[in-house]
């Protein structure tokens, strides 16, 4: 009996004494690595991360039923979490660094369906194009125009194919902006007229050296693409390696997403996501994540920290024109991103 009584008091003992675990979910290296071990020295808590490359790979996870503590989403996909039940309400008097962050970004992000409530900014960006310069408008033969006919325009983007040109493997974001340069609301399209929209794109697809939301931006720093739609973060991080290249936002526009951080309804811990949550929006762990991914930090553009952030990276601040130029990407109904998510597979398996 008292040896029953010593090995229950260690087991208790032991169990008080073991370090929570968090299980972060978030798009792949979407955050500066020593921010994570900063929050685990000064907590205790452990966390558990796990990265994705595309919305559909999150939104897998959340159907599955595995349990994570904190994910990050795009703002678009929020409604489809929200309407599934995957999200918890998400009370922002429990984070005390909410207030620091960015009024024109909040007030973005609460125009979307379900946003409000559920989720807060993280990082956010733009999807404009990649473009080498010298490369292209040797293959092109002249000046390039700056538009999305670019990339979407037969005629434009056949010339560039000899140099190289790459497409993201995003769905939302590639019909978004094709519908908007073909001058129409993809929010008042129906299935049909986004799945005939992204039809067009079906004799150029196998031509796209790169189709993909990691590999382009090594692709594009070695010089093996001259045009690629990108992600603004991942735009900096090629630039970075190869001066050659450059971020365009087109006449168009851009269109811009608010990437978020939730908590699932079936998270084992809500009250250690509450403490990660409110630490990454903490004015200086969102300017570390920032520097570190090259994405845009959600603080307000006249607060000091982001002024002296722009003043050494003046490309991930958008300018007021780029701003007035740009659009935040819209939320689908469950019929438009079926249509949408069927027919990108089907230009997927023309590349086989």
């Amino acid at each position: 009996m008292k040896a029953l009584l010593c090995l229950l008091a260690l087991l208790t003992c032991s169990s008080a004494h073991a370090q929570p675990v968090l299980r972060f979910l978030s798009w792949q290296d979407y955050f500066d690595p020593a921010v994570i071990e900063d929050f685990q020295q000064s907590t205790g808590i452990r966390v558990e991360y796990q990265g994705f490359t595309t919305a559909e790979e999150l939104m897998q996870a959340m159907r599955s039923g595995t349990a994570y503590d904190v994910i990050v989403p795009s703002h678009f996909m929020l409604k489809e979490l929200a309407d599934s039940g995957a999200l918890a309400p998400l009370d922002t008097r429990r984070l005390s660094h909410y207030a620091q962050l960015d009024p024109w970004l909040l007030s973005m992000l609460a125009g979307q369906p379900a946003a409000k409530g559920h989720a807060v900014p993280y990082l956010w960006g733009s999807v404009g194009m990649v473009v080498n310069t010298t490369l292209a408008q040797a293959a092109y033969g002249g000046p390039l125009p700056s538009s999305w006919g670019l990339l979407f325009e037969p005629q434009q983007v056949s010339r560039l194919f000899d140099c190289g040109v790459g497409l993201i493997d995003a769905p939302q974001e590639v019909s978004s902006l094709l519908l908007n340069y073909k001058g129409r609301n993809p929010t008042v399209s129906s299935p049909r007229q986004i799945a005939k929209a992204l039809q067009a794109l079906e004799p150029l697809v196998p031509k796209f050296a790169e189709l993909n939301n990691w590999a382009y931006v090594d692709a594009l720093a070695q010089g093996k693409l001259c045009l690629a739609m990108s992600w603004s973060g991942h735009a900096l991080r090629a630039i970075e390696n190869n001066p050659a290249l450059s971020y365009v936002i087109p006449d168009e526009g851009a269109a811009m997403y608010i990437d978020t951080l939730a908590i699932p309804a079936n998270a084992p811990n809500p009250e250690l996501a509450y403490r990660l949550i409110d630490f990454l929006i903490t004015p200086q762990n969102a300017i570390r994540n920032a520097r570190a991914t090259h994405f845009y930090a959600p603080l307000p553009s006249d607060s000091p920290a982001m002024q002296r952030f722009a003043a050494e990276h003046p490309m991930q601040v958008m300018n007021a024109r780029q701003r007035r130029v740009s659009y935040l990407l819209e939320s689908l109904s469950d019929d438009q991103e079926a249509a949408l998510t069927s027919t990108w597979q089907k230009l997927k398996a023309n590349r086989r």
